[in-house]
């Protein structure tokens, strides 16, 4: 192996993206944190939405108002970059 090769390799092994930031861990706390609240709420409530009124477990409006902020936030951020 000539000297070029091994540092190519050397360089670049140690420059990889990392699987898990400090920024990951902490969003992922987050998330299940909130799975873990969504869950926890399971009694029954009225939901209104401009006229018709419905009722549904909590857990499933958390969850839904949840998926929704996700999916909108997903949407900003890859039209920004």
């Amino acid at each position: 192996m000539s000297p070029k090769t091994a540092e190519s390799g050397a360089k670049s092994g140690g420059r990889g993206r990392q699987l898990m930031t400090p920024s990951r861990i902490i969003v992922l706390l987050l998330a299940v944190l909130a799975l873990i609240f969504i869950f926890e709420n399971t009694r029954a409530t009225r939901i209104r939405l401009l006229i018709p009124e419905v009722t549904m477990p909590l857990w499933m409006a958390l969850l839904a108002t949840g998926v929704i902020g996700a999916l909108c936030g997903a949407y900003f951020m890859r039209r920004r970059s």
